[in-house]
C-alpha cells in the first residue's frame, strides 16, 4: 500500500513531467497530441461510457458480442457456396409469396397504357372485378386494425366530398381557399381534443409515419439551432413505432431505446433518465404503443422533459380518438394526463384516418406553439423557381383527403364519436376479460386500457395459434416478437364479431394444447412461427431482412409469368 510519502513523490514526478512537456514540446506536437486525445475521447471513450452508463456492462458486452457475431455471419453468408444456398431458399420464398399475394383479376391486365382508352362503363366493370377478388375478411371485422371503417353512409359522404374537391392541392391555398379553411379547422378540432392552449398549432400530414418523421425532424432542427447540437439523439421506449426508427435513419439521428417495466410493459422511466445526454433532442412516449396497447407514463416523461429542457413527443397515432374520448366514453377520467395539459409535452401525433374514421392518408401533427412548429417547415428563398415553402415533407398534397376528414368529423360530431368509442372500448374489455379469466393458456401483456389487446403464451406456440386462427376461421391477428405474442386492435368493424373471436380463440387454443401435449410445442406447422424463429436468431436475422425485401418486391409485380426473370 502506498504511503503518504510515496504519493507525494508520485505527484511531484507528475508535476515535473507536465511542466517538462509544456515547456519543451513544440506547438505542432502539442496540437497533434491534442487531436489524438480528443479523437480517442470522442469516438471511443465517450461512446463506451455512454453505452455502459445507459445499458450496464453486461448488456453493453452483449451488444458488442451480437454486433461481432452478425458481422462474422454477414461475411460467411457472402461466401459463394453459402450465398448460392441462401439465394435458392430466397427464390423459394419469393415464389411462395407470389402465389399467396398476387391475386389477379381474369379480365384485367394493364402493365402498359392501353392503345385506346376504355369507356366509362368498361372501367367500372373492371373496377367491380378487382373489388371482388378474394381477400382478407375485413368487412367482417376479422383483421387487426388496418381498416377503420365508419359505415357505408360515412363512405358515401366522404366520396361526395372527395368528388367536389378531387383536383384540390393544399400547396396552393390561393386557388383553393375552402380547403385551406377546412385544413385549419381539422387541426383546430384535434388540438381541442388534446387540450391544447390557444397557442397550440399543427399541420395535417399523410399518416402517422409522416407525423412522427416531422416531430423528430423538428426536434433535430430545434436542437441544432437553439443548442448547437450536431450529433442529435432520440430517447424512446423499445415499443415506439417503427416510424421513429425510420426517422433516425433518414435524418441521421442516433436512436437510444429504453427498456420496459417487466410488469406493466410501459417504458422504464429510470432507464430513460440514464439514456439522456447533452445530445438528446427529443423524448418520446406512446399512448398507446402499437405492440401491447399499453400507455407509457407520460407525466413522468413530462417531468424529465421539463427538468432537462428536452421536447417530449406523445405518439397518439394509434390511440387517436379512442384515448381522446376515453373520459366521455367510459364516464371516468383516464388514469393520468397524457396531452398538452402536461408542461413537458411539446408535440402530439394523432391519426384521424384511424379512430377518427377519416379517409386513409389523414393524420395531424400538433405542437405546443408555433416556436416548435416552425422547425418542421422547409423554406427556400434563393431557388431560381421563386420563393418556396412547404409545411410538411410533401410539396403538393391532396386537399380532397383533408376535405374528407373535415366532412367526417363534423358529420359524426362529439356525440357520434362518443358512442362509437364506447362500443370499441367495451368490446376490447370483453376480449381482455376472456383472456384473463376464460383462457388459462394465454397471458395478457400489461394492462391495456384502450383498443389494443395483446397476449402471449408459455404453453403453446403463439404464432402457430395465429396461423391456425387465420386458416380455420379467417382471423388475421398481428404477430409480435420479444416476446412472441399476438394482438388485436379492436375497431368499429370488430364490434360485430368480438364474441366469434373469443369462441374461435378458445377452440384453437384447445386444439393447440392437444397437439402440443401429443407432439411437442413446435410440432404445429406454421410459416409465421418459422419466420419469427429465424428472425430472432442472431446468425440468420440478416436473411430475414432479405425476405422482407422480397415481400416488398412482390407488392409491385404486375405479371407473375416473368417473376423469375427479374
Amino acid at each position: 500500500m502506498l504511503s503518504h510519502v510515496d504519493i507525494e513523490f508520485l505527484l511531484e514526478e507528475l508535476r515535473e513531467y507536465i511542466a517538462g512537456y509544456y515547456f519543451n514540446t513544440s506547438i505542432i506536437i502539442k496540437f497533434k497530441d491534442f487531436l489524438f486525445v480528443y479523437t480517442l475521447y470522442k469516438y471511443l471513450l465517450c461512446p463506451i461510457f455512454q453505452n455502459v452508463y445507459g445499458y450496464g456492462i453486461y448488456r453493453s458486452l452483449t451488444f458488442l458480442t451480437t454486433y461481432i457475431i452478425k458481422k462474422i455471419y454477414s461475411i460467411v453468408f457472402k461466401l459463394p457456396v453459402i450465398r448460392s444456398k441462401i439465394e435458392k431458399e430466397i427464390k423459394k420464398t419469393q415464389a411462395s409469396l407470389e402465389s399467396q399475394l398476387i391475386i389477379k383479376a381474369d379480365h384485367v391486365n394493364h402493365s402498359i397504357i392501353p392503345d385506346h382508352g376504355l369507356s366509362f362503363k368498361d372501367v367500372m366493370n373492371q373496377l367491380d372485378e378487382l373489388d371482388h377478388l378474394k381477400s382478407v375478411s375485413w368487412k367482417e371485422g376479422k383483421i387487426s386494425g388496418a381498416v377503420y371503417h365508419g359505415g357505408d353512409d360515412l363512405i358515401k359522404l366522404q366520396t361526395e366530398a372527395y368528388h367536389r374537391f378531387a383536383v384540390s392541392n393544399q400547396l396552393h391555398p390561393d386557388a383553393f381557399p375552402g380547403v385551406r379553411q377546412m385544413e385549419s379547422e381539422v387541426v383546430s378540432m384535434v388540438l381541442n381534443l388534446f387540450n391544447a392552449s390557444p397557442e397550440g398549432c399543427g399541420t395535417t400530414s399523410s399518416g402517422g409515419t409522416e407525423s412522427l418523421l416531422l416531430a423528430c425532424l423538428a426536434a433535430r432542427e430545434r436542437g441544432r439551432v437553439e443548442k448547437g447540437i450536431t450529433e442529435p439523439e432520440i430517447v424512446a421506449p423499445k415499443t415506439i413505432h417503427a416510424a421513429v426508427f425510420k426517422a433516425a435513419k433518414y435524418f441521421k439521428m442516433k436512436l437510444l431505446l429504453a427498456d420496459l417495466d417487466p410488469k406493466t410493459f410501459t417504458v422504464d422511466i429510470n432507464h430513460v433518465k440514464r439514456l439522456i445526454t447533452k445530445n438528446t433532442v427529443i423524448l418520446l412516449g406512446s399512448a398507446p404503443n402499437f405492440p401491447y396497447g399499453t400507455v407509457d407514463d407520460i407525466p413522468k416523461l413530462s417531468n424529465l422533459a421539463v427538468r432537462y429542457d428536452i421536447p417530449l413527443h406523445v405518439d397518439c397515432c394509434l390511440g387517436s380518438f379512442v384515448v381522446a374520448y376515453y373520459e366521455k366514453a367510459m364516464k371516468k377520467p383516464f388514469p393520468f394526463e397524457f396531452d398538452f395539459r402536461l408542461p413537458g409535452v411539446t408535440s402530439i401525433s394523432c391519426d384521424t384516418h384511424k379512430y377518427g374514421f377519416a379517409p386513409k392518408g389523414s393524420s395531424i401533427i400538433m405542437y405546443k406553439n408555433s416556436d416548435y412548429r416552425k422547425y418542421q417547415y422547409y423554406i427556400s428563398s434563393d431557388w431560381v423557381g421563386g420563393l418556396y415553402g412547404s409545411p410538411t415533407l410533401a410539396g403538393s398534397r391532396p386537399g380532397a383527403l383533408t376535405v374528407g376528414a373535415w366532412a367526417t368529423m363534423i358529420h359524426l360530431g362529439d356525440d357520434g364519436y362518443t358512442e362509437i368509442i364506447t362500443d370499441i372500448l367495451e368490446n376490447a374489455k370483453l376480449l381482455k376479460h376472456a383472456i384473463v379469466n376464460e383462457i388459462d393458456e394465454l397471458d395478457l401483456i400489461g394492462d391495456p386500457l384502450l383498443s389494443v389487446i395483446s397476449f402471449k403464451s408459455d404453453v403453446i406456440n403463439i404464432h402457430a395459434l395465429g396461423d391456425m386462427m387465420s386458416k380455420k376461421y379467417g382471423w388475421h391477428l398481428s404477430s409480435l416478437q420479444q416476446p412472441a405474442a399476438l394482438h388485436l386492435a379492436v375497431t368499429k368493424l370488430t364490434n360485430q364479431s368480438i364474441l366469434d373471436l373469443i369462441n374461435d380463440l378458445k377452440k384453437c387454443v384447445a386444439e393447440c394444447v392437444e397437439i402440443t401435449k401429443r407432439e411437442g410445442k413446435d410440432s404445429i406447422k406454421s410459416d409465421t412461427a418459422q419466420l419469427y424463429g429465424v428472425a430472432e436468431s442472431i446468425s440468420t436475422s440478416s436473411v430475414v431482412d432479405e425476405l422482407v425485401g422480397c415481400f416488398l418486391n412482390v407488392m409491385y409485380k404486375t405479371d407473375k409469368d416473368n417473376f423469375d426473370n427479374e
